[in-house]
C-alpha cells in the first residue's frame, strides 16, 4: 500500500516538475531584460504556461500553501485569468523598472524547486522504508524459518512417539497374550500339581500302611514262638542241634543270594556287603543291618522327592523372575532410548534458540550502528540548511534595507525666479532586483522546508528503529525464556536417564544373578529330574530285597519269594 502510495506521489511530481520545466523553459526563452519581452510570445505559448501554472496550483494546492505568498498567489491568479492581458497592463511607478514576466518566472522557479525538494524528500523516505522494510522482514523470515524448523522436529518427534507407542500397544497385546497363557499353564499347574500332591498323599498313606503291616508281620514272624513252631513244623525230625545249623545257613544262604542279586542288578556295594555279611553274621545282626538300610533308603527317597519338588519350583520361579527382569529391561531400554532423543532434540533446539538471538544481537548492533549513522548525517544536514537559511537572512536584509528604504531625495519647492538648470533624473531600482530578493527568499524556504523534512524523516527513523529494538528485545526475551524452560525440562531428562540407567544396570546385575542360579539349578537338578522315575523304582526294589531277605531270615520259604520276583 504504502509502495503504491509513493509510486502515485512520484508519478504525480514528475508530471509537474516537466510541465513546470517546460513552461519556464517557454518562459526563458521569451524573457529578457525589455519590458515588452513577451509581446512576441505566441498567444498559444501564454495560455500553455497560464494552463500549466493553473493546473498544479489546484493539483498541489497544500504542498505550496505556505510556499508562496499572498502577494505571489494574487499575482499567478491575474496571470491565470488574462494571460495575454496580464503584461499589456501599464506599470505602475513602483513597477516601472521590475517587469512582470520576472514575478511569474520566479513563481514557476519557485514550485518547481518546491516539487523537486518534496520528490527528493519522498524519494529518501521511501528507501529508508525499503530498507526498514526489508531489514524486517529478514528478521522475520529467520523468525519463521525458526518456527518451521522448530515444527518440523516436533512432528518428527510426534511421528517417533507415535510409532513407539504402537510398538508398545503390540508389545501389550503380546505381553498380555503371554500373560494369558502363563495363566493358563500355572492354572493347569496348579491342577496337576494338586493332582499329584493328592496321589502323593493317598501313596504315602498307603506305603505307610503297608509298612506299618509289614512291620507287624515281621514282629510276629521274628518271634521266638514263631521260630520254635516254625521249627517243629517244618523240621520235626530234625530236631538236634546239628540240624538247626544247616538251616540257619540255608536262611543265610537264600536271603544272601536275594541281596546279592538286586546288588548285581542296581551296583549297589552296599547290597552286596550286606549279601556277604548275611552269609557270616547271626540274624540279630543282619536284621538290624536291614532295618537301618531301609529306613536310610527311605530317608534318601523323601529328600530325593523333596528335592526334587524344590527344583520344580525353583525352575518355575526363576523362569517367572527371569521373564519379569526381561519385561523391565526392554521397558528400560525403550525409556533411555526415549530421553535421549528427547535430550538430544532439546539441546538441539536451545542451540537454534541461541544462535537466533545472536543473531537478533548482531541485527540490533548493526541497527544501532545505522542509526548512530543516520542521525549524525541529520545533524550535518540540519546545521548546514540552518547555517545556509542564516546566511541567506543576512544577505536578503541588506537587500531589503537598501531597495526598500524611502528616497533620500525629497522633492522641494522651486524657488521663486527662473528654473535652475536640469540635474539628474530620479534614480530607480535595479529592475531585476524583485527576482533577486524573492529566489533568495525560496532559497531560505527550501532550506526550510529541508530542514522540517530532515527533522520529520529523523523522528520517523527513530520511532522505526524503537520499535525495531523493543520488537527484536521482546523476541530475544521470549527466546530466552524458552532456553531456559528447555534447560530445565533438558536437566529433568537427564536426571531419569542417570536413574533409568542405573535401574537398568541394577536389573541386568538381576538377570546375571538369575541366569547364575539358574546354572546352579540345571548342575543340582538335571540329574534327580533326569533319573527320578528309574531312582525311585530302583530304591523301592532294593527295599522290597531288604525286605524279602529279612523276611527269609526270619524263616520264610525262598521258593515263594522267586516265584513272587
Amino acid at each position: 500500500k504504502q509502495l503504491a502510495e509513493f509510486n502515485a506521489e512520484e508519478k504525480d511530481l514528475l508530471e509537474s516538475i516537466s510541465a513546470l520545466k517546460a513552461a519556464i523553459t517557454v518562459l526563458s526563452k521569451h524573457h529578457g531584460g525589455s519590458t515588452g519581452g513577451f509581446l512576441q510570445m505566441p498567444k498559444t505559448h501564454m495560455l500553455g504556461v497560464a494552463a500549466t501554472l493553473q493546473n498544479e496550483l489546484t493539483k498541489h494546492a497544500s504542498l505550496l500553501e505556505g510556499v508562496l505568498t499572498p502577494t505571489e498567489r494574487k499575482a499567478a491568479a491575474l496571470f491565470v485569468q488574462q494571460p495575454t492581458d496580464y503584461f499589456d497592463a501599464a506599470p505602475t511607478f513602483k513597477q516601472s523598472y521590475a517587469p512582470q514576466s520576472g514575478e511569474i518566472f520566479g513563481i514557476l522557479r519557485q514550485m518547481l524547486e518546491t516539487f523537486e525538494s518534496n520528490l527528493s524528500a519522498s524519494q529518501k523516505e521511501e528507501l529508508a522504508n525499503q530498507q526498514a522494510y526489508g531489514e524486517l522482514k529478514a528478521a522475520k523470515e529467520d523468525e519463521i524459518k525458526a518456527g518451521q524448523a522448530q515444527i518440523d522436529s516436533k512432528t518428527g518427534e510426534l511421528a517417533d512417539t507415535d510409532e513407539k507407542n504402537a510398538q508398545a500397544k503390540v508389545d501389550v497385546d503380546d505381553t498380555k497374550a503371554s500373560l494369558s497363557a502363563d495363566e493358563q499353564f500355572l492354572s493347569m499347574l496348579k491342577e496337576k500339581c494338586s493332582m499329584a500332591d493328592k496321589e502323593w498323599e493317598e501313596r504315602q498313606k498307603t506305603r505307610q500302611l503297608e509298612m506299618e503291616a509289614v512291620s507287624q508281620a515281621l514282629a510276629v514272624l521274628s518271634g521266638d514262638d514263631a521260630h520254635d513252631l516254625f521249627t517243629r513244623t517244618f523240621n520235626p525230625s530234625f530236631l538236634q542241634s546239628s540240624s538247626s545249623s544247616d538251616a540257619s545257613k540255608d536262611f543265610r544262604a537264600s536271603a544272601s543270594q536275594v541281596l546279592a542279586a538286586v546288588a548285581a542288578k542296581y551296583s549297589n556295594p552296599k547290597l552286596g556287603a550286606l549279601a556277604y555279611q548275611v552269609k557270616l553274621d547271626a540274624f540279630t545282626r543282619v536284621k538290624k543291618a536291614i532295618d537301618d538300610m531301609v529306613a536310610q533308603l527311605l530317608k534318601e527317597k523323601d529328600d530325593e522327592i523333596k528335592h526334587k519338588d524344590f527344583c520344580t519350583d525353583e525352575f518355575h520361579q526363576n523362569q517367572l523372575q527371569t521373564e519379569k527382569k526381561d519385561r523391565e529391561e526392554q521397558d528400560l531400554t525403550a525409556t533411555i532410548e526415549d530421553l535421549s532423543m528427547k535430550i538430544e532434540g532439546l539441546a538441539k533446539a536451545i542451540e537454534e534458540l541461541k544462535g537466533e538471538i545472536a543473531e537478533m544481537q548482531v541485527q540490533l548492533k548493526r541497527a544501532g550502528e545505522d542509526r548512530e549513522l543516520q542521525n549524525k548525517e541529520f545533524q550535518s544536514t540540519v546545521a548546514d540548511q540552518r547555517e545556509t537559511q542564516k546566511l541567506l537572512t543576512s544577505a536578503l536584509q541588506f537587500l531589503k534595507d537598501f531597495y526598500h528604504k524611502k528616497t533620500a531625495f525629497i522633492q522641494k519647492q522651486e524657488p521663486v525666479g527662473p528654473p535652475p538648470p536640469a540635474g539628474f533624473e530620479t534614480y530607480k531600482n535595479n529592475a531585476g532586483s524583485g527576482g533577486v530578493i524573492q529566489l533568495i527568499q525560496q532559497i531560505i524556504s527550501d532550506a526550510k522546508a529541508m530542514e522540517a523534512e530532515a527533522i520529520r524523516s529523523e523522528e520517523d527513523a527513530q520511532k522505526a528503529y524503537e520499535d525495531f529494538v523493543k520488537d527484536t528485545n521482546a523476541s530475544i526475551e521470549a527466546k530466552s525464556k524458552d532456553i531456559v524452560e528447555k534447560s530445565e525440562v533438558k536437566a529433568r531428562a537427564e536426571g531419569e536417564l542417570v536413574e533409568t540407567k542405573e535401574a537398568k544396570e541394577a536389573v541386568i546385575l538381576e538377570l546375571e544373578q538369575l541366569s547364575n542360579y539358574n546354572a546352579q539349578l540345571h548342575q543340582s537338578c538335571d540329574f534327580v529330574l533326569k533319573n527320578f522315575d528309574l531312582r525311585q523304582t530302583a530304591r523301592d526294589e532294593e527295599i522290597e530285597a531288604l525286605r524279602q531277605a529279612k523276611a527269609i531270615l526270619s524263616g520264610a520259604k525262598f521258593d515263594n519269594f522267586l516265584q513272587r520276583s
